[in-house]
């Protein structure tokens, strides 16, 4: 059986998966800021870290899965400058920040449940963990890391000798700003704040008392505290967008490793590409954003979403548009067809064990498939797989459906389910199609499989696309094979 290899940011290299702690697996991702819906990158990130959870548990591990809800201390500018982007939007709406941030959690909560992503075991809010992050924010300051200036606490990153490590970062060469600003009274460029101060006459909605006066915890302090609260000071898998390596996991890596006194703070880095939208880069200042909700009104099942994720490996950046989602929205429906066809079903109880022989039979690509995502998660290798088991008379329909079904406990595609039609989509109406089906499902009933295969391999030749559901089989048009 081939070892677990996935790739490392910090050390740019593919290195072997070994748990810290033997058959337990520590895993933090970091979630979203609740201050408006998140967007299909987003969504990709999530997926990305379930995917990986999915393949852990595949393989007899027990999995610690924390993802934090960031509802305080996240300013319009990374550079720890402007207004925070949860009291900014509680001032444009008229709500509260609680009422903000409640909201879109929920959103963010339900777009992973129409993905089929699973719950993390921890989803700790940076608001309810204020103690935490002062906690650490004084062991930094006890260490000689923390200076004060008139807006806050800063790290002094020059203390620090391996801060440009983990996004392997050029900071001489940088120019003043040009990573995350210029704030008056900073000692190097790259300083952040842990605890941004009550500007006085300035009323916010979310402020603490500390050991330093009124104020609230700069956003990179809250993932620090609350991994190490859940997974203690040194565990196996940190995930993220790779728009975060060079600022947000660098500053967490910092004030870790100095705070808690551990190196690496992290075993492994685990980052995913953009979205390629053809045009900027999505975001939800700019407006520009597209959300599951979208899709869904287009007529797009969430999970042909999470099919069209499977299509790309998730270091590499996916191309998104109108066309590619409605071809992926059309595989699924398809590779779902053929799930319902072998009767593919989730209820463990539904299915009679293999036999021997067909155990053997089934192995080699059993194995072809844990191989693909053993290999830093190569989700399209992996697809390659689920079609050529899905597609082959080779093997007994037994054995396809065993496979398929142990398949989508990895992948999350809910196969053998009956899923909404999407956009475009009616069911055919047409009486010579509508005999051939009765013909099928009478040569079924009377065990003539080979007469049901040739009926439903002529209507697949003239692009007739059969679903078998609880009410009997139906069809609809596709193109022709």
């Amino acid at each position: 059986m081939s070892q677990i290899e996935f790739y490392d940011t910090r050390t740019r290299t593919r290195r072997a998966f070994v748990p810290i702690h033997p058959g337990r697996v520590g895993l933090y991702s970091c979630g979203p800021t609740v201050y408006g819906p998140p967007h299909i990158g987003n969504l990709r990130s999530r997926l990305f870290s379930d995917l990986l959870k999915r393949f852990l548990l595949s393989e007899g591990l027990a999995v610690t899965h924390v993802i934090n809800i960031t509802d305080v201390g996240h300013l319009v500018s990374d550079a720890d400058e402007g207004e925070d982007k949860i009291e900014a939007a509680a001032r444009k709406t008229g709500k509260t920040a609680e009422q903000i941030a409640a909201h879109y959690t929920q959103v963010w909560r339900d777009d992973g449940a129409a993905v089929n992503c699973l719950p993390p075991e921890h989803n700790p809010k940076a608001t309810e963990h204020i103690p935490e992050q002062i906690e650490l924010a004084r062991k930094l300051e006890a260490g000689g890391y923390l200076y004060r200036i008139a807006d806050g606490l800063y790290f002094d990153t020059s203390r620090f000798p391996r801060y440009a490590e983990l996004a392997h970062l050029d900071l001489a060469g940088q120019s003043e700003g040009a990573r995350i600003g210029v704030t008056e009274g900073k000692r190097n460029p790259a300083d952040f704040a842990v605890w941004k101060f009550a500007e006085a006459g300035v009323q916010r909605l979310q402020e603490w008392d500390s050991p330093w006066g009124r104020g609230f915890p700069g956003w990179h302090l809250e993932c620090s505290a609350m991994a190490v609260r859940y997974l203690g000071p040194h565990f196996d898998i940190h995930t993220g967008g790779i728009d975060l390596a060079s600022v947000h996991h660098t500053n967490e890596v910092a004030q870790s490793e100095c705070g808690y006194g551990v190196h690496p703070w992290v075993e492994l880095w685990m980052h995913n590409e953009f979205l390629d939208m053809g045009s900027e880069k999505m975001s939800k200042s700019k407006g520009n954003v597209r959300t599951l909700a979208d899709l869904v009104a287009k007529g797009i099942d969430p999970l042909a979403f999470r099919y069209f994720f499977l299509q790309a490996h998730y270091r590499q950046q996916q191309s998104f548009s109108d066309e590619a989602i409605q071809s992926a929205a059309t595989g699924y429906r398809r590779l779902q067809g053929v799930a319902r066809e072998l009767g593919v079903s989730s209820d463990p109880k539904s299915l009679a064990p293999l036999s021997a022989n067909e155990a053997a039979a089934a192995e080699p690509h059993r194995e072809r498939f844990r191989a693909a995502l053993a290999d830093d998660l190569n989700a399209p290798k992996a697809m390659a797989v689920v079609w050529e088991v899905a597609r082959t008379d080779a093997l007994p329909k037994a054995v396809r459906r065993e496979l398929l079904r142990g398949f989508d406990r990895v992948l999350g595609l809910r196969l053998g389910e009956e899923r909404p039609m999407g956009a475009g989509d009616e069911w055919g109406q047409d009486p010579r199609i509508d005999g051939m089906l009765e013909a099928r499902q009478a040569a079924k009933q009377a065990r003539d499989f080979a007469e049901a295969d040739r009926i439903r391999d002529a209507l697949k030749a003239e692009g007739v696309e059969i679903v078998d559901t609880p009410s009997g089989a139906r069809w609809r048009r596709g193109k022709p094979k």
